[in-house]
């Protein structure tokens, strides 16, 4: 698997045609996962939330769409950039709500206190992590105590025909694909089968949460199992 300055650089040249890549290469399902997710963070308004790996912010707006103050964090620049456009005066979130607020940080080393936050969310990006325990332990360390930490990451549909056609496009058709709507050509689409055909799921991330110290973990699966919803608490 790339290291950490290889992934960072990957997400860093796929970061323009980010958005377009994954509204295309999900049929636009990736938008009702964490429309879902936000519901499994279950967001009361007013809430402050953490939102690591943001990328270019999709999840953060939908959290602060639902009446919470949420900040983005992720460890490319880029973006964060593509982020902040998106809820500038020409983008697409500009007259809607007061956006959230992004910076680069690390998501093994978060540059914020102690139970700084009601909640804590990752979509699409505790995979990237070099240690996910880590990162998972951080996240539950800003979130008060009770407050959730909630992942949504794609799994492996275990259906026989549904897990053969998904490995098939995975493998074969999503690398080629994604380069060519994204317009760079680099290894970032097949990191993306490779990376999550390695990835703990379900039960045994669900054991993971645990080991990072989060209580009553749960998980909701989506789309004949092609993605989940993870819901842990920060022990009270």
């Amino acid at each position: 698997m790339p290291e950490g300055p290889t992934i960072q650089k990957m997400f860093a040249e796929v970061a323009p045609g980010y958005d377009r890549a994954n509204r295309a290469l999900s049929l636009g399902i990736d938008l009702w996962w964490r429309r879902q997710t936000v519901r499994m963070v279950a967001v009361q308004k007013g809430e402050r939330g953490l939102d690591v790996c943001a990328g270019t912010g999709d999840l953060s707006f939908s959290l602060q769409r639902a009446g919470a103050q949420v900040v983005g964090a992720d460890f490319c620049a880029p973006m964060l950039t593509r982020a902040r456009q998106k809820g500038g005066p020409d983008g697409p979130f500009a007259a809607t709500i007061a956006g959230p607020s992004f910076l680069a940080a690390d998501a093994m080393a978060l540059p914020f206190p102690t139970a700084s936050f009601d909640f804590a969310t990752v979509a699409f990006g505790i995979r990237n992590v070099a240690d996910p325990k880590v990162a998972l332990r951080e996240m539950g360390r800003v979130v008060r105590p009770g407050g959730r930490v909630v992942v949504l990451e794609f799994t492996k549909p275990r259906v026989p025909l549904l897990g053969a056609a998904y490995r098939f496009y995975f493998r074969r058709v999503l690398p080629r694909l994604g380069a060519w709507i994204s317009g760079v050509r680099n290894d970032a689409y097949r990191y993306l089968h490779d990376s999550v055909m390695a990835f703990p799921e379900r039960e045994q991330f669900l054991a993971l949460m645990r080991d990072a110290g989060l209580v009553s973990p749960r998980q909701r699966l989506l789309t004949g199992g092609v993605a989940a919803i993870y819901r842990g608490e920060v022990a009270s």
